[in-house]
């Protein structure tokens, strides 16, 4: 071999390495793969890049559609049981780099949304492995106490018994409060479940014991899991790829329509502790060990807890804060979908705002054409694609709206 093919080879091997920095050797291989997905055949013929953003804002729209259609009453303090299958068939590489990483990092995004969509409500975690289930967490209102806990138990081993999750979760959930809406949501690697007795019993205790369960499947449909779900009232989905399984476990963070059996108006007794002085040295009794500062007092009988919404271990007392009745509220009287905008108005350039009300930003493509908007029913201010998604996953109130009552406030008080 010559010099110059030397140094030829030298620098094929610098653009592959330039290439590939910062990647390991599966995400390489892993980044080209079905690159062909990408591409859809537009009016005449050509392939174009998928329009992610318009599609997925479609299918929002679709499911804000569906969720708004009806009025339907909610349960807004949920006790929901995580169920995870840590079996060896968590540790498939079909999901990159592993079944067990990806479940992970999904109940960790859901537990964050959970708790932001629903701080009335408490979360426990269960993991299945070596034919057991384990109570990872008990049901509180911590999300950082549930991640720490479930990042420090990555590991897979043995079979997954779904019979045993259930029994776990169904006597766990038997000790709560008749008002509290009881959920169960199985995240399912395994393709078969080693039981000790007959499963289809525990489903019909879960039935009874008014429990709504749920299963998430990462590889094909099982029918005892489909059966279950039809029992109880929950849903049984299968997840295509790991875009898929983040939509299809953030879908339980929103409450979902009440049980027949709870449907029923009560009245639950609350205490609004306040917040313990700094520097004051008393015992926790949740944790049964003192601690200096912070903490909350109970109303009823002064004992101290560490952490809002919880329940007082001495008197039993509901514990919570007014933020988060507050932040419970928009799931009563959610805001109305936003109208698209018709092609018709799109053509007319003049009769349009050239900037989007919420972020400000031009609603004009390039060449100041029009882009995909969206008006709301009420103020019929237009709002933009990602403005619209905020407004009503976060926000929960429009800012057109909230002007015009502002102003009508102002000149009353004129």
């Amino acid at each position: 071999m010559n010099n110059e093919e030397k140094r030829f080879n030298r620098e094929e091997e610098d653009e592959d390495d330039e290439s590939g920095r910062g990647r390991e050797a599966w995400e390489r291989t892993y980044a080209d793969e079905r690159s062909w997905e990408s591409l859809q055949e537009d009016e005449s013929g050509l392939l174009r890049p998928i329009d992610n953003k318009t599609l997925s804002h479609a299918q929002y729209r679709r499911r804000l559609r569906t969720a708004t259609a009806a009025r339907v009453q909610k349960g807004l303090i949920r006790y929901l049981y995580v169920i995870i299958d840590f079996s060896r068939a968590a540790a498939e590489m079909d999901y990159k780099p592993s079944r067990m990483v990806v479940v992970a990092k999904q109940v960790e995004a859901f537990v964050r949304e959970f708790f932001d969509q629903n701080p009335l409500s408490q979360i426990g975690l269960v993991i299945l492995k070596d034919g057991v289930a384990q109570c990872l967490t008990d049901l509180g209102g911590s999300p950082e106490a549930h991640i720490k806990a479930l990042m420090g138990k990555l590991g897979t081993s043995g079979d997954a018994s779904l019979q045993n999750g259930l029994d776990l979760a169904c006597d766990l959930l038997n000790q709560i409060p008749s008002y509290g809406h009881r959920e169960v949501l199985i995240l399912y690697s395994a393709l078969s479940t080693c039981d000790p007795g007959d499963i289809l019993e525990t489903i019909q205790n879960c039935k009874a014991s008014k429990i709504r369960c749920s299963v998430i499947g990462l590889s094909a449909e099982l029918y005892i899991c489909k059966h279950l779900c039809q029992e109880t009232g929950g849903m049984y989905f299968v997840a295509l790829d790991e875009p898929h399984l983040k939509e299809l476990v953030l879908e339980h963070a929103p409450p979902p329509p009440a049980i027949a059996e709870f449907a029923v108006a009560n009245l639950i007794k609350m205490g609004f502790p306040q917040r313990a002085a700094e520097g004051v040295i008393s015992i926790c009794s949740c944790h049964k060990e003192a601690k200096v500062g912070g903490g909350y007092t109970c109303p009823r009988c002064k004992a101290r807890v560490c952490e809002l919404p919880t329940e007082c271990c001495i008197c039993g007392l509901t514990l919570v804060s007014s933020p988060h009745l507050a932040r419970s509220y928009h799931h009563l009287f959610p805001i109305r979908p936003f109208d698209d905008v018709s092609p018709s108005l799109l053509k007319d350039i003049h009769k349009l705002p050239k900037n989007c009300f919420g972020c400000q930003q031009s609603l004009l493509n390039p060449g100041n054409l029009p882009g995909l908007q969206v008006a709301c029913p009420n103020c019929k201010q237009h709002f933009c694609l990602d403005c619209d998604i905020y407004i009503h996953e976060s926000l929960h109130n429009c800012p057109g709206c909230e002007s015009l009552r502002n102003s009508k406030t102002i000149s009353d008080m004129e």
